[in-house]
């Protein structure tokens, strides 16, 4: 429930934002995050950084069930951020570099708070 400001606050507007459309670039690119967010997929991705490994490597290194492990690889799959190819038995994943390079690049384009409080000062605009 919300409460009503109080004399002296002020309500700030949150601005409405559209959802991002399934198979946008900003979709994909949050799903890539999102992915790569949890805890065990954090540390696959680390390993795959590494090259190329079999399931069966991943989850000694790991170790994680089978089950678990490969919840986590289809999550990271199905993001873009790695891909697999069979041989024989085995299944092998490595990262997909194109989802890496889309990642860099859109943290690349942030700019630190510091960096915008730097270029403020001296302007005496808050916002400008």
């Amino acid at each position: 429930m919300t409460r009503p400001p109080s004399s002296g606050e002020q309500e700030l507007a949150v601005p409405s934002t559209a959802p991002s459309e399934p198979g946008s670039p900003s979709a994909d690119l949050l799903e890539r995050f999102q992915a790569v967010a949890e805890e065990t997929r954090f540390r696959l991705v680390r390993l795959l950084s590494r090259g190329e490994r079999c399931v069966c490597e991943l989850q000694v290194e790991l170790g994680a069930a089978q089950s678990l492990l490969s919840f986590h690889l289809k999550k990271l799959r199905e993001a873009g951020v790695i891909a697999g190819r069979r041989d024989g038995r085995w299944i092998y994943y490595s990262l997909v570099p194109e989802a890496l390079d889309e990642m860099r690049t859109f943290l690349g384009e942030l700019t630190p708070a510091e960096q915008r409080a730097e270029a403020r000062q001296g302007s005496g605009d808050c916002c400008g």
